[in-house]
């Protein structure tokens, strides 16, 4: 089982926060280092100073670290036009030195495009359907040819298709808890399919659905790592468990039913139980950027159990 660090920088974070987490990330074993895509705060938080745009913050931390994986869970396709986004993600996949992966989805937070100017469109599902086409299309067109995609929403003509990923292959995410339309995208888009904060019975789920879209596509169902976002939320004792809590706005019981939270021991029975799905990866949602000594015990009591 993969642990990798989630976090979601709109509710209150600077560039230098995230470069500590994902400084702590790499030091102490974790896979990766993902964050949300994200423009506008949510809940009652103040989300000071303000956003940070998900690619550039990437762009940084590609330079800035040497070895973890780097990520969204979920880039907004809303926020940005296929084809230069296809340019983003390749550039700061060369800045990494090819580790990089792409989590993609339709974009559904309506007040923060408001915020921003953002247009909303109605049909987000479609759009996105030709997002992935045009991305993993310009990437995977040879260098010195040109790619052409004529759709309802987006035309491209003689593109030469550049730059290229450092990756042979950039690994693309699609997630979600819709029943027919998302196990198909997914079979027929993704490298990974991530379902988030999910019961472990709607986890097994909808990993049935995709597995047989994957299967009905001819890819075959273990093409796909299947995976989970969940919050996150150890302590040594139960006084340490509530005091995290408390910190991020949740009650125990909550987080219990709802995430990973309680002791160490606690938490890895029920990633096990995560992992009897066929999960393989888990993304550990931190909401407190500051309390890096989670970061610690969780590498220390249950990651170290897992591998």
């Amino acid at each position: 089982m993969d642990l990798r660090i989630f976090t979601e920088p709109q509710q209150g974070a600077t560039y230098d926060t995230l470069l500590s987490v994902a400084k702590a990330t790499e030091d102490l074993g974790f896979d990766a280092f993902f964050r949300s895509d994200h423009y506008l705060r949510m809940g009652s938080v103040d989300g000071l100073p303000g956003p940070t745009d998900a690619w550039i913050t990437l762009a940084g931390l590609a330079r800035e670290t040497k070895r973890i994986r780097l990520g969204t869970l979920m880039t907004a396709g809303t926020f940005r036009l296929p084809g230069v986004l296809a340019i983003q993600v390749a550039q700061v996949d060369q800045m990494s030195g090819g580790r990089v992966e792409l989590g993609l989805g339709a974009g559904w937070f309506e007040e923060e495009h408001r915020a921003y100017g953002i247009p909303f469109p109605k049909e987000k599902f479609a759009r996105l359907e030709e997002q992935l086409a045009i991305v993993t299309g310009l990437w995977a067109t040879e260098a010195g040819k040109t790619f052409d995609f004529h759709g309802t929403y987006y035309d491209l003509t003689d593109s030469p298709a550049l730059p290229k990923p450092a990756q042979k292959k950039v690994p693309v995410l699609i997630g979600g808890h819709g029943a027919t339309r998302t196990p198909r995208l997914a079979a027929r888009y993704a490298d990974e399919f991530n379902i988030p904060f999910a019961s472990v019975e709607d986890s097994e789920r909808q990993f049935g659905r995709v597995r047989a879209a994957a299967e009905e596509a001819g890819r075959g169902a273990d093409a796909l790592t299947y995976s989970n976002a969940l919050v996150v939320c150890v302590g040594r004792d139960d006084q340490e468990v509530a005091r995290r809590a408390a910190a991020i706005g949740r009650e125990v019981d909550e987080l219990k039913a709802n995430g990973l939270a309680g002791s160490p021991a606690e938490v890895v029975d029920k990633i096990g139980r995560y992992a009897e799905t066929g999960s393989r990866r888990i993304y550990l949602q931190i909401l407190d950027l500051d309390d890096l000594d989670h970061l610690e015990l969780i590498s220390a009591q249950v990651q170290s159990q897992l591998s």
